[in-house]
């Protein structure tokens, strides 16, 4: 019979929170950071002990960056979009 190996337990929490990095609002760009931190201790751990988990950490890289990209921008549009509100000069009277 073939052993099945553990999935390191790093390489998901870094998937968690890369997912996680890309359905909450400004609070993602922490996860993210996180989720990147997380990818890479995993991945320094799987090469030390044989522990499988090698997609969970891609995954949780790519869905990290992607995170981060979104929630940097979604943060410039909602301050561009104020800019432009704030500084219109619309008179109602």
């Amino acid at each position: 019979m073939s052993e099945i190996k553990r999935s390191n337990s790093k390489a998901i929490v870094s998937l968690i929170m890369g997912v996680l990095s890309l359905f909450i609002p400004i609070i993602g760009i922490i996860l993210g950071i996180l989720g990147l931190i997380f990818a890479s201790k995993s991945k320094q751990e799987m090469n030390l002990t044989g522990e499988s988990g090698n997609g969970l950490v891609t995954a949780g890289k790519i869905c990290s960056i992607i995170g981060i990209i979104l929630n940097v921008l979604m943060i410039l549009i909602f301050m561009v979009f104020f800019y432009f509100v704030v500084n219109t000069d619309i008179s109602t009277y």
